[in-house]
């Protein structure tokens, strides 16, 4: 931008007349005047300049007066008239005559005015002025009222003829409004402030009358003299507000004008801006400046810019102007977007519900509008690429990467994704970050026994352990293995169950199993452990082993007794059996001490009739229910001293074979009744509770000392030989040449009771059972099952007096 001065002259042509401000003009001239008196007249005014200003002026033609042309100071011209012969008021009284004004123009242009002249009566002496032209200097701003001068005018006559009078001549109406001027002193004052601006010099015409027809005129020349009043003034010709981050330098931002309207030193102007900004002004021609670029833009640090130009004059004191302006930076897509970090690192934990969000990426472009506008992307993976849209997707407006489906540790533990965000600018800028995306963790899978395992037909491996096998001889290892990692794959080793908890040791880490002790001549050769492999998860994850372990110092001691039984008895039935045989040897010693107890009673008693037992009071047992005999035996007692036990009544007809003899404390036995008999006493009310009590129940916890209900044997003697019995018991049972054998699921009692007799009616002894010659120990696995335990004996037992044991 730059500017050019160009001046245009306008050529004036006559098209403005000369004009006069009055219609006529009036004077009054003495008759004394003498012969070259010259009267001033009012001059015209032509708008024209050059050739075709005012010229001349004429007058119609008169034998007593003719026309001159004056110029004025200034340039303008005004006619003054000339006496040419003396006037006498007797002969012609007045005059008329007709001024004309004519300019130089082609065709010349005029206008008139009228002039009448009163001849009056003698008038010796004319006005005179004390000079002919008073000038002057004034400072502008001066306040009204200010005294510019006086002019004085002298009349040699004396009273009315000397009086004089002051007027201003010829003066526009605004100057008037300017100045003023005292008619009887002549001083000039000011009316209005003076301002140089407006005009700086003024010619005033002042006339002096005396009392008579005489006239005096004087030309007054005030000058203006310059203050400095007026402040610079800042003009912006051309102004663009919005520049270009990228505009190169010199490009020009402001072309600006200054101006003061003082003259002189007051009007010479310097203009400046900061200095730290990144433009500078230049100057040109006549007061003109131009604001350009100096230095590299850059919206993202600086978006906008006030410059302030001050403009100062040279007066004294000087005089200033600020003017602000506000330029705007308009912004380029110069700018890459910036991720908030270098690199994102992710943990995310297995097994998370598809669609989670697991991370965000967040990046910023400090350009503007569709400049700045980011959108994110995923653009490559180390997974396949037709399977990463189903692992992870992003969210493009905000960075929420999130997952597809659900991980899996031990499929995937990490991957990495590299992420573009890319802003709409023009051109498309862009930035990448990598994000790895770590798979935790979770205790998901459970440890998995790889040794020992089974053979594919179901059957379980054995290992052979050395019948000389010091302690801490190493005999096998439970090899583990758990898909987890950290903790949750830390594994340990722990016995749930042992044939003999004290015949071996397992490491807790190691799960290698070790002999603690030399093998005991009671020792079965037949081992078996079953071991628990848990995880450190929380919570916990376990699986199982079974080590079938064989006391053996060659191959071939064991596979005679694998041949015979290739699978290992069920422990459940093993318990079955033996419970099927104690029951029967019970009830045989039972009904053993029952008829030795009626035939001491029949021998010490024999005064008495054989049938006196059933004129004793009998009670009728309950009906059967669950923990009772599950058959019915007719029995009745002879009465005693003590009648600490009633005996049973007839309840159901049974083979008259079949009668039983019941013992008392004392060891007594009470004779059967008869099916056939009745009674001549009335039958007691039935018990329903009429059952073992815990003390009469086989096993350990019923063989307690100082029991007097107690049935099972006291002795060593007794032991053996109801050991002795079982095992002949059994013994028979396995060959099927035993009484008791029956049918499939009668344990061998159905024969002898009848078909109604099968394993479901079988009370449940084996809670705490123990097996002469064994070391195991029945639990009520039945009584758990059924969810009720064993009721107590017959209600008119004596309790005992130590606490039963559980």
């Amino acid at each position: 931008m730059n500017i050019f001065h160009v001046t245009v002259a306008i050529q004036d042509i006559n098209d403005n007349a000369p004009h006069f401000f009055g219609k006529s003009v009036e004077l009054e001239i003495c008759e004394s005047a003498s012969a070259g008196s010259k009267f001033p007249l009012d001059s015209a005014r032509d708008a024209d300049v050059g050739s075709n200003s005012l010229k001349m002026y004429t007058i119609s033609s008169n034998p007593h007066f003719s026309l001159s042309t004056k110029e004025s100071p200034d340039g303008s011209k005004y006619p003054e008239l000339l006496l040419e012969k003396p006037l006498d008021r007797e002969h012609q009284s007045s005059h008329h005559l007709i001024l004309t004004a004519m300019d130089g123009g082609d065709p010349p242009l005029s206008s008139t005015t009228q002039i009448w002249i009163k001849v009056t009566d003698a008038n010796d002496n004319a006005p005179v002025f004390s000079q002919d032209t008073y000038k002057v200097s004034l400072r502008e701003n001066m306040p009204p009222g200010t005294l510019v001068l006086q002019v004085t005018a002298t009349d040699q006559d004396e009273r009315i003829h000397g009086e004089i009078t002051y007027a201003f001549l010829n003066v526009p109406a605004s100057t008037n409004l300017v100045f003023g001027l005292n008619p009887n002193t002549g001083a000039i004052t000011t009316n209005g402030t003076l301002d140089f601006e407006e005009k700086s010099r003024y010619t005033l015409g002042v006339e002096a009358r005396d009392g008579g027809v005489y006239t005096a005129h004087c030309n007054v020349q005030i000058e203006i003299l310059d203050e400095n009043d007026n402040a610079p003034e800042v003009t912006f010709m051309s102004f663009s507000n919005q520049v270009a981050e990228d505009s190169v330098l010199g490009t020009v931002i402001a072309l600006i004008k200054i101006r003061d309207k003082d003259s002189g030193q007051n009007g010479l102007v310097s203009c400046r801006i900061q200095e730290e900004l990144p433009f500078k002004l230049q100057p040109t021609s006549k007061n003109y400046y131009k604001l350009v670029i100096d230095k590299a833009l850059n919206r993202e640090q600086t978006p906008e810019y006030n410059v302030t130009i001050t403009a100062t004059d040279s007066g004294k004191p000087s005089l200033s102007t600020k003017t602000c302006v506000t330029v705007h930076i308009t912004d380029i897509n110069d700018n890459a977007p910036v991720f908030h970090q270098a690199s994102y690192l992710v943990h995310v934990a297995e097994n998370n519900p598809p669609g989670a969000s697991i991370a965000q990426v967040s990046a910023s472009d400090p350009d503007l509008g569709s400049n700045g506008l980011i959108s994110y992307s995923i653009i490559a993976s180390d997974l396949e690429p037709k399977a990463l849209s189903s692992f992870v997707s992003v969210n493009q407006d905000s960075g929420v990467v999130y997952a597809q489906r659900a991980f899996d540790h031990e499929q995937l533990r990490s991957f990495q994704l590299t992420l573009q965000a890319r802003d709409q600018g023009s051109p498309v800028l862009s930035a990448n970050v990598s994000m790895r995306v770590l798979v935790g963790d979770l205790n998901d899978n459970a440890p998995r026994v790889l040794y020992p395992t089974l053979e594919p037909d179901g059957s379980a491996l054995f290992d052979m352990v050395p019948r000389a096998a010091e302690p801490g001889y190493l005999v096998t290892k439970v090899v583990a293995v758990d898909a987890d990692s950290g903790h949750n794959a830390w594994l340990s080793y722990h016995v749930l169950q042992a044939s003999d908890p004290g015949l071996f040791s397992l490491g807790l880490r190691t799960g290698e199993v070790r002999t603690a002790r030399a093998l005991g001549d009671r020792d079965s050769a037949r081992q078996r452990l079953l071991v628990a492999v848990r995880d450190g998860g929380q919570p916990p994850l376990s699986a199982t082993a079974t080590l079938h372990l064989i006391f053996a110092d060659s191959l071939q001691e064991v596979l005679p007794e694998f041949s015979d039984d290739p699978l290992p008895p069920d422990p459940q039935s093993e318990l079955q059996f033996y419970l099927v045989v104690a029951l029967a040897l019970i009830s045989v010693l039972f009904l053993l001490a029952v008829i030795l107890a009626i035939a001491l009673r029949l021998r010490h008693s024999s005064s008495r009739k054989p049938w006196d037992c059933f004129q004793s009071e009998v009670v009728v047992p309950p009906n059967y229910s669950e923990g009772t005999l599950p058959y019915s035996y007719n029995l009745c007692a002879a009465a005693t001293g003590k009648a600490e036990f009633n005996s049973l009544t007839c309840n159901d007809p049974l083979k008259s074979g079949q009668d039983l003899l019941f013992a008392d404390s004392a060891g007594a036995l009470f004779p059967l009744c008869n099916s056939n008999e009745s009674t001549s006493h009335q039958q007691a009310p039935p018990n329903t509770d009429w059952r073992f009590s815990q003390a009469q129940r086989p096993g350990t916890s019923g063989s307690q000392n100082g029991d007097e209900t107690g049935t099972w044997p006291n002795n060593q003697f007794d032991t053996e030989m109801l050991q002795a019995m079982i095992l002949a018991s059994a013994s028979e049972a396995a060959d099927g040449s035993s009484t008791l054998g029956g049918g499939a699921g009668t344990m061998g009692l159905s024969a002898r009771y009848g078909p109604q007799f099968t394993l479901q009616h079988v009370p449940d002894y084996r809670q705490n059972v123990y097996i002469p010659g064994s070391n195991a120990t029945l639990t009520n696995a039945a009584g758990k099952r059924d969810g009720k335990a064993p009721a107590g004996g017959n209600g008119n037992k004596k309790k005992s007096g130590k606490k039963e044991k559980k």
